[in-house]
């Protein structure tokens, strides 16, 4: 098939599966009802992100047919990806309590980096190190908590969705402007796929995601990451720079809340892009600007870090340090009290 009829029929199918869980949802109840920890103010169904999971997990075995990507990758991410999918979906129609989660979390980032092979050698400061074995624990743990932390993030209309067509399409770009084009297809394929549902997901939003949608997204960028490391351990950095929004506002609530003794598994309103959207009044806003920031800021740091200006540990560093002022200014981990709320 192709690229284009692809693309266009997965956002096709994208767009019109969110309207059919729309309807699925506010005839099973399946609503989102504002309450003392919420960042929405209006009754909202919930589950729509399970169209992106089906839109992007049906073109897979297309793309690894005609050899766009390798069928390990295809692999990967459908049993890494469906799994997580099918753990959200199930805790969005009931409860399975955190202990499962998680363990059914290393199971899905287990099954990842088996199809992968692990993690690929990093380099830091010029220098190339292997990880070895290590690279497997350290690459499951980083699977889990990109993957819950998307979950985390995933708390005003049109974040989540505009984090990950931001971060593919920076991907995508990098990949072209280091000669391996190649890479950009499942990046451009996931673009498309969360394109269809933001159209009702972008304030004010018609639909929300639900765990189903954000472990999702969250567990398949890790992997695009992973993967895409393999062929330059410099598309990793790239990847955890285009996805510092939401790595360090996230990373930043859990350590304030850990040294609190918060149960941290606990819902919660107190991250940074929380503070922001109630201090606007606007979830729009809020989403908008941190497009812009990704767009503006991000993608251009990546970019000098995959053409070898900077690198990429200190493109990195360079990156995240107006997020972490960020953080601070918008009181990101803190208790919800009136001077900062």
């Amino acid at each position: 098939m192709n690229t284009i009829w692809l693309l266009a029929v997965v956002v096709g199918v994208s767009f019109l599966g969110t309207g059919a869980l729309r309807k699925y949802a506010l005839a099973r109840s399946l609503i989102d009802v504002p309450n003392a920890r919420s960042s929405h103010s209006v009754p909202t169904p919930r589950g729509g992100g399970v169209a992106i999971v089906l839109s992007f997990l049906i073109a897979l075995p297309i793309l690894a047919w005609t050899d766009a990507i390798s069928w390990s990758m295809a692999l990967a991410l459908l049993g890494a990806g469906g799994w997580i999918a099918i753990i959200g979906f199930l805790d969005d129609h009931g409860h399975i309590a955190a202990r499962w989660r998680l363990l059914a979390h290393f199971g899905g980032a287990i099954w990842a980096l088996f199809w992968i092979g692990g993690m690929a050698p990093i380099n830091v400061f010029g220098h190339t190190f292997s990880l070895g074995w290590f690279g497997y624990v350290f690459g499951a743990f980083y699977l889990v908590w990109m993957l819950n932390l998307y979950n985390f993030m995933d708390g005003i209309d049109g974040l989540a969705s505009i984090e990950a067509i931001c971060a593919c399409v920076g991907a995508s770009l990098v990949y072209w402007l280091a000669g391996d084009a190649s890479l950009a297809i499942a990046p451009l394929v996931m673009t498309v796929a969360v394109l269809g549902f933001l159209i009702w997901n972008f304030p004010p939003a018609k639909i929300f995601m639900g765990d189903a949608g954000s472990g999702f997204l969250g567990i398949v960028l890790a992997v695009l990451s992973l993967h895409a490391a393999w062929t330059d351990p410099l598309f990793l950095w790239a990847w955890l720079i285009l996805l510092g929004v939401f790595i360090v506002d996230a990373t930043f609530t859990l350590i304030r809340r850990l040294l609190r003794g918060d149960k941290v598994y606990e819902a919660h309103r107190s991250h940074g892009y929380q503070y922001a959207s109630r201090k606007f009044r606007s979830h729009s806003a809020v989403t908008v600007a941190i497009a812009a920031i990704n767009m503006l800021w991000l993608v251009p740091v990546a970019i000098l870090v995959v053409m070898q200006y900077l690198d990429g540990a200190v493109g990195l560093l360079l990156a995240y340090l107006p997020l972490v002022l960020l953080a601070f200014k918008f009181h990101a981990g803190e208790l919800e009290i009136a001077g900062n709320a």
